[in-house]
């Protein structure tokens, strides 16, 4: 199945180089992650274009038969444009709606100067990366710490192993030894890198963290991997978008993508 968005692309070549399973069907991919049953995003179906009207129910019971075991759902659909209406009836099959904007870059604007008392740097000893699951834990803290730091842990197994083979790497914001920010970039083709995982403690935002960890990440790919194009999602409509924007990032496509999560794992409040 050829893939239009560069979003999906990049989405899917991390999942292949960690170890997912991709099996194309024709009119959809079934990807699949062992290792990490539940990563949401790395057990979904990509479909390769919206179905018939009535369609969206034998969708949803698609994705049940390839992940039986699975509490939740988890769909893409291929494509560079807004859906959003055309997804209305699968809203009404109980699926959330997620408009995202996938922008590029070829060089980053340099962010604001930072507080004396935070340090940007790459994550590196078995301690980081266990701030850095715990730091994502927060952002979902009415989710159980069980249930979520088995995800969060088993994810860094699969970036470290990425950084370990020098294709990529996390950096960390730290205030005193507390990681406080963190992004991930990684090469996915010849002269391209994705941005992974933009996350903010809730109470230290709005001090140009994200900003930094991003522009010291892609200075990284740039300069250490030779890359001529970075690539980044954000929500249509949420401060992350502007952060990118300011950093010299621009739009290019629209992504789509539709789930319903377990009542037990729940966002900030």
């Amino acid at each position: 199945m050829d893939i239009r968005s560069l979003g999906f692309r990049t989405d899917l070549r991390l999942l292949q180089m960690t170890g997912s399973e991709i099996e194309d069907r024709g009119t959809h991919l079934v990807v699949r992650t062992p290792a990490n049953p539940t990563y949401f995003w790395g057990n979904f179906l990509l479909l390769k274009a919206l179905p018939v009207l009535g369609g969206e129910r034998e969708v949803v019971g698609a994705f049940h038969t390839e992940f039986p075991l699975a509490e939740h759902v988890a769909i893409g659909v291929d494509g560079i444009e807004d859906m959003t209406e055309a997804l209305r009836p699968f809203v009404e099959a109980g699926l959330e709606v997620n408009t995202g904007v996938v922008l590029t870059a070829a060089e980053l604007v340099d962010p604001p100067a930072l507080a004396d008392d935070v340090v940007v740097r790459p994550l590196e000893s078995d301690d980081d990366w266990e701030k850095r699951a715990r730091l994502s834990h927060r952002l979902y803290a009415q989710t159980s710490e069980a249930t979520f730091m088995e995800f969060a842990r088993r994810r860094n197994d699969q970036e470290r192993g990425l950084a370990t083979r020098r294709i990529g790497q996390r950096f960390g914001a730290f205030v005193h030894d507390e990681l406080v920010s963190t992004a991930g970039i990684f090469l996915t083709h010849a002269g391209v890198a994705r941005f992974q995982s933009v996350e903010t403690h809730t109470d230290h935002r709005r001090r140009g963290l994200a900003a930094a960890v991003v522009h010291a990440a892609g200075r990284h790919a740039v300069d250490q991997l030779r890359v001529q194009r970075l690539v980044i999602a954000a929500d249509h409509d949420g401060d992350a978008i502007r952060i990118y924007r300011r950093l010299g990032f621009t739009d290019l496509e629209r992504h789509t993508t539709l789930e319903r999560r377990p009542d037990a794992w729940r966002d900030e409040a």
